[in-house]
């Protein structure tokens, strides 16, 4: 299977997990076609000020990997920044936020799956 960028599925979501701004979501492979293996298999795009806000993970982890810009994370409240080929996992039960205190924009791979 071939999906090519530009026929991806994009969204935009308000404040998320109690973020500020917007994030982009680019669906780079829907939950349909992973085989029960996950939820989420996105390109996240953050201008700068743009967050996704604290939250925790049950039953999944979650990945982030940076492509472009530096993401101050969280990762259960102990603060880390991240630059390009960082990568930084939430583990089932674990914690983590990420903000754009950087001056271009921020783009990561999420990638949610199930425990």
């Amino acid at each position: 299977m071939i999906i090519r960028k530009e026929n991806q599925p994009c969204l935009i979501k308000e404040g998320v997990q109690g973020g500020a701004g917007q994030a982009h979501f680019r669906y780079f492979l829907e939950e349909k076609d992973a085989y029960g293996s996950g939820r989420l298999f996105a390109v996240i795009t953050l201008r700068p000020g743009e967050s996704i806000g604290p939250h925790s993970h049950q039953g999944e982890f979650e990945l982030y990997y940076i492509l472009k810009g530096e993401a101050q994370v969280s990762d259960n409240g102990q603060p880390f920044t991240l630059y390009p080929g960082d990568m930084m996992q939430c583990r089932d039960g674990d914690s983590h936020s990420v903000e754009n205190r950087g001056q271009e924009d921020l783009e990561f791979l999420a990638v949610i799956l199930h425990t």
